[in-house]
């Protein structure tokens, strides 16, 4: 099953909050899904590899979602085996004082991975699109009231200019950017939040705030259609996937980072030509030095006694 189903067309409508948060609908066999998942992973380690070392695209992978749908946990194993030398998370929680001097794409635009790179946003520029249009925060931002002095519905329009331009912006820079909602029900989410509580080693993921917004279900999911609508375009799509099977969300988080990797087409680099004319001189230099370790190690062993010297020894010992 690949992932390419879950995508929110540009320009089409979709209501999300009808699309299914498991994997009834696909009929998928569980144990097959893991055993593909971890093949998956082997082949995102491979490319990975070579998308780091041509450096020509860089990546990045938002991951939104309600409370307790499994952002955490996705990015864990998903990303687990992979060389974390290629690889930063970065979580973006309410706004610092020194955030909110700033623009809100201002703390995005720090964490651009370099070329050849994947950043992964645990939340990110999203929150400023959906939380604070969900919590009516906006209005009391500290800014002039030629901003402010607008309707909440063109304000939140301006900002869905302002981030698909800002997507493209980045797009024609060389980076692409996939997308990612965990779509989970209400019951899971449920479930979820209650395990953090019956759980000792998860109660410090929860707080008694998190009813308040488990309470906000239904306007938050209206809040994330209406923005992923407005947001999901070719170059930087939403994929809505189930999230109430964990082990069915990652794998399909596998299978967008692999072709979303593969779009990039990367390559190993090759060597100028006047490295590769020193190319023999060198292996000439090496492997000469590796023929002398050898030597030396071999001159450093013992010798093996004969049998007959071995013999003749313990006599003399007995005697």
């Amino acid at each position: 099953m690949k992932a390419d189903k879950y995508i929110i067309p540009e320009g089409n409508k979709v209501d999300i909050r009808k699309l299914p948060t498991n994997s009834k609908a696909d009929g998928v066999d569980k144990e097959e899904i893991i055993k593909k998942y971890e093949e998956n992973k082997q082949e995102l380690i491979a490319l990975q590899d070579k998308f780091y070392a041509d450096s020509r695209e860089g990546l990045i992978v938002v991951i939104q979602a309600l409370d307790a749908s499994g952002k955490d946990s996705a990015i864990k194993y998903v990303f687990s085996g992979i060389n974390p030398q290629g690889v930063k998370v970065h979580y973006y929680k309410a706004p610092t004082s020194e955030e909110l001097a700033h623009d809100y794409l201002w703390r995005i635009h720090q964490n651009v991975p370099r070329r050849g790179e994947i950043a992964v946003f645990n939340r990110s520029h999203y929150e400023d699109l959906v939380t604070v249009q969900a919590e009516d925060i906006w209005k009391g931002y500290h800014m002039s009231e030629r901003v402010l002095d607008d309707t909440k519905k063109k304000f939140f329009a301006k900002r869905y200019e302002q981030v698909n331009n800002f997507e493209e912006y980045l797009y024609e820079n060389s980076y692409r950017m996939v997308k990612i909602f965990l779509h989970v029900s209400k019951e899971e989410q449920t479930g979820q939040l209650l395990e953090r509580i019956e759980l000792p080693e998860k109660n410090w993921k929860f707080r008694a705030d998190d009813l308040k917004v488990r309470d906000k279900y239904d306007a938050y999911l209206k809040c994330f259609n209406d923005v992923i609508n407005k947001t999901s375009t070719k170059n930087s799509p939403w994929y809505v996937l189930p999230g109430d099977q964990r082990w069915y969300t990652r794998y399909l988080v596998t299978e967008i980072l692999l072709d979303a990797l593969k779009a990039c087409k990367p390559e190993y680099p090759e060597l100028p030509d006047d490295e590769k004319e020193k190319l023999p001189e060198c292996r000439k230099v090496l492997s000469e030095a590796m023929a002398e370790y050898e030597s030396a190690k071999n001159e450093k062993k013992p010798e093996k006694k004969s049998d007959d010297t071995k013999k003749k020894a313990k006599k003399k010992s007995k005697k």
